[in-house]
């Protein structure tokens, strides 16, 4: 960035927003800058949404382009790869990212082949609401972006920041590619910050330095980005946090470069352990930074269970914030 563009960038104008707002905000302006951005999901119009993300989006850009749809995840994945293909922008709530699997088929097996079957671009941007933290039990409360990992053709991203809600979202909306957009259910109204007024973009398959530091690095995206920074600064530790953001394409450039400044290495994520980010993660590394590591790759995730509903049994689950300044110290100290 040269300084010119800097010291513009420093007197944009920001708002305050929680990263719900952000979400909401991303997709409005996306909504008034393109006539093709639809939107479509159950109980998104007259409702606002299960979270009310789309609250008053029916009134200000009408029935046709703010869809409620039937009972049928399959039906709105369908609808939307065709309207994509038509020259449309169709952007897909899901009410929670569990309900994804009943629309798994026209997702994987349609939308994310098209363009390698026949070079037609389906612009599609899935939202997905995931994880736990609420009590919603097993089947709302799942963190399901392995699932996609495996599928070609399908670019992944988990915004940890109200800002990178808002950017992320717009460059998903942007893209060709059909992206899956993991919105965290607890990041909704307990994380806020300051988020560019107007369009803002955030490019996809870039991670960030979300903590600079030089004993080691948690590598995190989602829910675990802000677990990572309250170890740090209760540790007060020179913990590198470095948030991945997009999970499809990986930064693995950022990754190496980390790992080089500090040769320790913690990747942390609320879903299960089994075949997930963390494991292709810890391969990517092995691969290209064993020679500078110090210590082991080491993960900290949910175990291999479903989410419970109790709320003891589910905090026993998910990752802590006691757990990951143990991982910390037990990293720091190897």
């Amino acid at each position: 960035m040269s300084p010119a563009e800097a010291t513009l960038d420093d007197a944009r104008e920001t708002e305050d927003l929680t990263y719900l707002e952000a979400i909401s905000s991303g997709l409005r302006e996306e909504m008034r800058a393109d006539e093709t951005v639809i939107c479509l999901g159950q109980d998104i119009a007259a409702f606002g949404g299960a979270f009310k993300v789309t609250d008053g989006f029916l009134e200000e850009f009408g029935p046709e382009r703010v869809i409620d749809a039937p009972l049928a995840e399959n039906m709105i994945l369908g609808a939307a790869t065709g309207a994509a293909i038509e020259g449309m922008k169709p952007v897909c709530e899901m009410q929670f990212a569990d309900f994804i699997a009943c629309g798994f088929d026209q997702l994987v097996n349609v939308a994310a082949k098209m363009h390698y079957r026949q070079g037609i671009a389906v612009p599609i941007v899935v939202r997905l609401p995931s994880g736990g933290g609420f009590s919603g039990g097993p089947f709302h409360s799942q963190n399901p972006e392995a699932w996609f990992l495996q599928s070609p053709g399908l670019k992944v991203v988990a915004p940890a920041t109200a800002a990178d809600a808002k950017g992320l979202l717009a460059s998903a909306i942007r893209d060709p590619n059909p992206v899956c957009f993991l919105e965290h259910k607890g990041l909704y109204r307990h994380v806020r910050g300051e988020v560019p007024a107007g369009e803002h973009l955030v490019p996809i398959g870039e991670a960030r330095i979300a903590r600079e530091g030089g004993e080691m690095t948690v590598i995190a995206y989602g829910s675990t980005v802000q677990l990572a920074l309250e170890a740090a600064e209760q540790l007060d530790e020179e913990i590198e946090v470095l948030d991945l953001r997009t999970l499809a394409p990986l930064d693995a450039d950022a990754i190496v470069a980390s790992v080089e400044r500090t040769g320790k290495v913690l990747v942390a994520h609320e879903a299960t352990r089994s075949c997930g980010v963390g494991a292709e993660v810890a391969a990517l590394i092995g691969e290209r930074c064993f020679e500078l590591l110090d210590a082991p790759v080491r993960r900290l995730t949910a175990p291999d269970v479903p989410i419970p509903f109790s709320p003891p049994l589910e905090q026993a689950v998910l990752p802590q914030l006691e757990q990951m300044k143990e991982a910390c110290r037990e990293l720091i100290a190897y």
